[in-house]
């Protein structure tokens, strides 16, 4: 589904009818990896040794374009291991982090790291 072409139709609701335009300031190239590569796995199994959940695999991280830089420039696979939460603001001017999930995430990173030394 195309948002932008989708809304600049015009959407009913009731017996009103709303129309919207919209246009791209700027953007990068999307990115999108195997999330079965060696390094998902281990911070799939970090996250599991820390948070003692299965993670959620999002797909975010659309505002850091420069990883498909990274990923094209080294060869290898890149991934964005989090220790934030999703109502952190991230870049805004209010963007925060819980304590507990600055405090485990180093726990994360550090699982994480043990988990790639297996590999």
């Amino acid at each position: 589904m195309c948002i932008s072409r989708d809304t600049s139709r015009g959407i009913k609701s009731a017996e009103a009818v709303v129309s919207t335009q919209s246009t791209g300031e700027h953007g990068g190239n999307w990115w999108v990896t195997d999330f079965n590569d060696p390094q998902y796995v281990a911070g799939r199994n970090a996250t599991k040794m820390v948070y003692g959940v299965e993670p959620d695999l999002t797909r975010e991280g659309g505002s850091i374009p420069v990883t498909l830089t990274f990923q094209k420039t080294t060869g290898k696979s890149v991934m964005l291991l989090p220790m934030g939460a999703g109502d952190d603001g991230a870049h805004s001017q209010n963007e925060k982090i819980n304590i507990r999930n600055y405090i485990e995430g180093h726990k994360l990173f550090a699982a994480y790291l043990d988990e790639m030394s297996k590999v």
